[in-house]
C-alpha cells in the first residue's frame, strides 16, 4: 500500500463537545415537533448534536438554550453550500482531492518541504515499481538554483510552508468530507461556565403529522331508553420518527390545535439585488469640419449632472433573551398544565386554551426512521344507537351512533373503526366512521353503515292560506302562507329506535317541526319508532306578499285614453273588467275564510270588477258600432262622388244620413268609454 501524508499544519484548539440525546418530542397537528435535549455539560464545554438540513431553518428562528449555571456564546454550523463556501478562494477545486498527484498540481507554484528539499511544486508524477523496486511519488520543486527532482516513499511528508494556506486546505478537506452527507448538519452550541451542570436545549421543526386513529365499541339497536348506554373508545397515534436522531426512552407528547406554523429560509444566504450603475467616461470626441462663412448658434451649456448621494442603513438586532419563568424546573416542561383527564391506559390528557396534549405514561423508543402506533386515549362516553336520515331522498337511513364527549377535554379529528359490544355483533367489525373534532360536553353522530332493512319514501306537498287582505291605491296586497311540507314514510319492519332527520334550512322559511338542534347540517329533528310503519312530517312555512294590480301604469292615465286611437281588443286583458284580473282575484276570494281581515274589501273590489267588465262591454259594442257607422259613411261619400244627375240627389241625402249616424255612434260610444274610465278611477281611488 503506498501512503503519502500531505501535512497542511492546522492546529487548532477543540473544547470538549457534549452529544445532548433527545429527552422529550411533542408532536402537534400543525405538523411540527417540539424537540427536548438535556443532559450534563462539563465545565466550558459545547453542546452538539446533529439534525437534518430541512430543519435548520426552524431550528435558528425557534432554538432555546436553558442553562441556569452558564451563558451562551453561540451557535455554529457548517454553510449551506458548505463545498462552495470552503473552497472559495482556494487553488483547488473537490475534484482535485481524487487523486495525490492532482491535489499537487492544483497546488503548482506554491512553497513546500520534501525529502529534505525546499522549493516550489512545479510537478508531480506516479512513479511505477520497476524490478522490485517500489515505487512512489516524484515529486519536482523549483528551487533558488534550479529544479530538483525527489522520490517520496511511504510515510514522506509534503509540507506546505504557508500555514494560513493549509489550514484552509485543511478545511476544505474536513468541509469535503461533511458534504458528502449533505442531507443532515452539526449544531455546536458554545457555551461559558465554571462547573459542570445541566443543560437542556428546545427547539421546534418540521415533521410528519401524528394521525389519530380510534376503535369505537358501541351499543347494540334499541336498548331501552330507561336503560343508559355507553360505547368505549380507544385512541391510538401513527407516529413517524423523521428527525434524524433516535427517540430513546423519550417523553412523548401528541398535541391536537390549531397553532399557526410558518416557514422562514433563513439558512439560505439571501443577497439583496442592487441596481448597476455604469462607469461614467469621457464620450468620443467629434469634430464638424470647418466650411468658413456660415455662423454657428453657440448652444446653451448643459445643467452640471445632480451629485449622487447614497445613504447605507446601519441594522442591529439584539440578541433575544430568554428569561425562565418564576418556579419552572431545570429542563424546560413541554406541556403546559390542565386538569388531568379520566386516567387511560397510556396516556393522560393536558388541556390549555385552543388545545389537548396526551402525554404517553411511559417513556417510548422510536428509532430513526422508524414508525410507532401508540396508544393515547382509552374513555367510555355515553352512546345511543340511531337511525340517521341525512339525505331526504334516501331510501334507506344510515346506521349511526350518537355519543357524547364526557371528557374534560378536546377529542381530535380522526377515523374511527366501529365494533360490536355486545350481542351477536360482539366483536363484529360494523363499519367505519369519521370524528371530528369533538370539543367537551359536545356531541356527534357517527355514521358508520346503511340500514336496507329499514325503507323510507318521501313526497312533498305545497299549500297557499290567505291570511290578510289590504287595498291599496292602484292594487290589492294578500298575504298568504304558504306550507312546504316533506313527507317521510318510514318502515323499520319491526326494528325499535331513534331516528333522527336532518332538514336542509330553507331561507325565509319557518320550521313547523320540533328541532333539538341546528349546524352545518341543516335542522335536527327525532322521532321515535315502534316498529310500525310511520309518517314524519316536516313543514316550512313562509309569509308571501303578492300584488294585484289594479291598472297598467304603461298605459299612462286613465282619464287620458281615448278608445279611437287605441285597439281595445288587442289590450283587452290590461284593462279592468277585462279577463285575467278578475278571474284571478275571484279565484282568491273563493278561497279566502270569511274571517281573514280584508275579505269584505277583496269582495268590493271584484264586485267593482265586474261592473266594470259591463261598462267595458258596452264600451267595445259602441266602439265597434261607429266603427260600422264610419266605414257606411265612407261608402257613401265615394257614391256621391260616384253619381251624377236625378242619383246624385239621392246619394246625398244618403250620405247626410250616414253622417247623422256615424255622429250618434261616435257620440254614444265616448258616453260608454267615459263611463268605464269614471268606473276605473273609482276603483283606483279606493284603499289607503
Amino acid at each position: 500500500m503506498r501512503r503519502l501524508t500531505l501535512a497542511f499544519l492546522l492546529s487548532a484548539t477543540t473544547a470538549l463537545a457534549t452529544e445532548l440525546p433527545v429527552r422529550s418530542v411533542t408532536l402537534s397537528s400543525a405538523g411540527l415537533a417540539q424537540v427536548e435535549r438535556a443532559g450534563e455539560v462539563p465545565p466550558d464545554g459545547t453542546v452538539t448534536f446533529r439534525a437534518p438540513t430541512e430543519d435548520v431553518d426552524d431550528l435558528l428562528r425557534s432554538l432555546i438554550v436553558v442553562d441556569t449555571a452558564g451563558t451562551v456564546e453561540g451557535l455554529r454550523l457548517p454553510a449551506r453550500d458548505l463545498a462552495n463556501e470552503a473552497f472559495r478562494g482556494l487553488p483547488v477545486r473537490p475534484d482535485d482531492f481524487d487523486s495525490r498527484v492532482r491535489l499537487l498540481a492544483a497546488l503548482r507554484g506554491q512553497e513546500a518541504e520534501a525529502g529534505g528539499a525546499r522549493g516550489r511544486i512545479a510537478d508531480a508524477a506516479e512513479v511505477p515499481p520497476v524490478a522490485g523496486t517500489p515505487g512512489g511519488l516524484r515529486l519536482t520543486l523549483i528551487t533558488p538554483t534550479g529544479l530538483r527532482t525527489v522520490v517520496l516513499r511511504e510515510g514522506d511528508e509534503v509540507v506546505l510552508t504557508d500555514t494560513a494556506l493549509a489550514g484552509r486546505v485543511a478545511r476544505a478537506a474536513e468541509a469535503l468530507a461533511a458534504a458528502r452527507s449533505n442531507d443532515e448538519r452539526r449544531i455546536e452550541i458554545r457555551l461559558r461556565a465554571d462547573r459542570a451542570r445541566q443543560v437542556a436545549v428546545l427547539y421546534v421543526a418540521g415533521a410528519p403529522l401524528w394521525k389519530p386513529s380510534y376503535r369505537l365499541l358501541v351499543p347494540p339497536m334499541g336498548a331501552p331508553a330507561a336503560t343508559p348506554t355507553q360505547a368505549r373508545l380507544q385512541g391510538w397515534a401513527v407516529v413517524e420518527n423523521a428527525s434524524g436522531s433516535d427517540w430513546d426512552a423519550v417523553r412523548l407528547a401528541l398535541v391536537s390545535g390549531e397553532a399557526a406554523a410558518f416557514r422562514q429560509r433563513i439558512y439560505q444566504p439571501i443577497t439583496v439585488a442592487r441596481p448597476e450603475m455604469p462607469v461614467r467616461v469621457a464620450g468620443a470626441v467629434m469634430v464638424t469640419p470647418d466650411t468658413g462663412g456660415v455662423p454657428v448658434p453657440i448652444p446653451m451649456p448643459a445643467p452640471a449632472p445632480a451629485a449622487l448621494a447614497g445613504r447605507m442603513m446601519d441594522s442591529s438586532a439584539a440578541a433575544p433573551q430568554m428569561a425562565r419563568r418564576a418556579g419552572a424546573p431545570d429542563a424546560p416542561g413541554m406541556i403546559a398544565g390542565g386538569a388531568p383527564a379520566q386516567p387511560a391506559a397510556a396516556a393522560t390528557a393536558e388541556a390549555s386554551a385552543g388545545r389537548v396534549a396526551f402525554v404517553l405514561a411511559e417513556p417510548v423508543t422510536i428509532r430513526a426512521g422508524e414508525t410507532a402506533n401508540v396508544p393515547f386515549l382509552d374513555v367510555r362516553l355515553p352512546a345511543e344507537r340511531v337511525w340517521w336520515i341525512q339525505d331526504l331522498n334516501a331510501r334507506h337511513p344510515l346506521q349511526a351512533v350518537r355519543i357524547r364527549n364526557g371528557s374534560p377535554h378536546t377529542l381530535p379529528d380522526g377515523l374511527a373503526t366501529v365494533y360490536g359490544a355486545e350481542g351477536p355483533e360482539a366483536g363484529v367489525f360494523l363499519g367505519d366512521a369519521e370524528i371530528r373534532a369533538m370539543p367537551s360536553g359536545d356531541g356527534r353522530i357517527l355514521a358508520f353503515a346503511r340500514d336496507r332493512d329499514v325503507q323510507v319514501a318521501q313526497s312533498g306537498t305545497s299549500t297557499d292560506t290567505v291570511r290578510g287582505i289590504a287595498l291599496r291605491r292602484g292594487f290589492v296586497a294578500i298575504d298568504i302562507a304558504r306550507r312546504e311540507e316533506v313527507a317521510l314514510a318510514v318502515d323499520p319492519r319491526g326494528a325499535r329506535g331513534m331516528v333522527v332527520v336532518d332538514v336542509p334550512a330553507r331561507a325565509g322559511a319557518t320550521p313547523r317541526f320540533p328541532i333539538v338542534s341546528q349546524g352545518d347540517f341543516g335542522l335536527r329533528h327525532e322521532a321515535v319508532l315502534d316498529g310500525s310503519a310511520q309518517t314524519i312530517r316536516l313543514a316550512f312555512e313562509r309569509a308571501i306578499r303578492q300584488d294585484t294590480p289594479l291598472w297598467d301604469t304603461s298605459l299612462g292615465e286613465p282619464m287620458l285614453l281615448r278608445w279611437q286611437q287605441f285597439d281595445i281588443e288587442q289590450n283587452l286583458r290590461r284593462l279592468p273588467g277585462g279577463p285575467g284580473t278578475m278571474e284571478r282575484l275571484q279565484e282568491i276570494l273563493a278561497r279566502t275564510p270569511p274571517d281573514v281581515p280584508g275579505r269584505a274589501d277583496l269582495a268590493a273590489v271584484v264586485e267593482a270588477m265586474q261592473a266594470l267588465r259591463r261598462q267595458l262591454d258596452e264600451a267595445r259594442l259602441r266602439a265597434r258600432a261607429y266603427r260600422a257607422a264610419d266605414q257606411a259613411l265612407a261608402r257613401a261619400r265615394q257614391a256621391a262622388e260616384d253619381r251624377t244627375g236625378p242619383e246624385q240627389q239621392e246619394a246625398r241625402r244618403r250620405l247626410n244620413q250616414a253622417s247623422r249616424e256615424a255622429e250618434a255612434a261616435g257620440s254614444a260610444a265616448d258616453q260608454a268609454w267615459e263611463a268605464w274610465q269614471r268606473g276605473v278611477v273609482a276603483l283606483l281611488q279606493r284603499g289607503s
